[in-house]
């Protein structure tokens, strides 16, 4: 399988992921799943919540790429033409 890799400044890491966090609105605190009652610590990482979202925008641009290509190869195929006729001309 291939890697994906890009290179942080060690000086910008956390000015990334804090962005990450804020823009994709990362929860400090999640309720506990044991006690609905009870909020916990958020137990994903800024660095996992990261990733995860880094995988996940690619994901969804692969998708919305494929389907514009499914929907123009279908609408290509498609025959528009319609003949209406006015009768009373």
């Amino acid at each position: 399988m291939a890697q994906f890799t890009i290179e942080i400044a060690d000086g910008d890491v956390e000015r990334v992921l804090t962005s990450l966090a804020a823009n994709y609105r990362r929860p400090l605190q999640v309720k506990n799943p044991d006690n609905d009652s009870e909020m916990i610590d958020n137990p994903e990482t800024i660095y996992q919540f990261g990733n995860r979202v880094v995988r996940s925008f690619l994901s969804e641009n692969v998708e919305a790429y494929e389907i514009k290509l499914a929907k123009d190869q279908a609408a290509s195929l498609v025959d528009t033409n319609v003949t209406i006729n006015d009768p009373s001309i």
